[in-house]
């Protein structure tokens, strides 16, 4: 499964890391996602979703 969100389909990123010297080193800047158990097109399944769906009120939660 690739790290992506489910919902908006944020993955990562490539960037540089600099030093204090400002030698660039390559790195991945990855999404906050986390595991929760989702509502899709009516069905719940389990899905990665990344913070900014949960706090905008896009990842909707099963009820009970």
């Amino acid at each position: 499964m690739a790290f992506k969100c489910t919902l908006c389909g944020k993955g990562p990123h490539a960037g540089f890391s600099y030093s204090h010297s400002h030698k660039a080193t390559k790195r991945i800047f990855r999404p906050n996602l986390q595991r929760q158990r989702i509502v899709v097109d009516g069905r719940t399944q389990t899905g990665y979703v990344c913070t900014s769906c949960i706090r905008s009120g896009k990842a909707v939660r099963p009820s009970r």
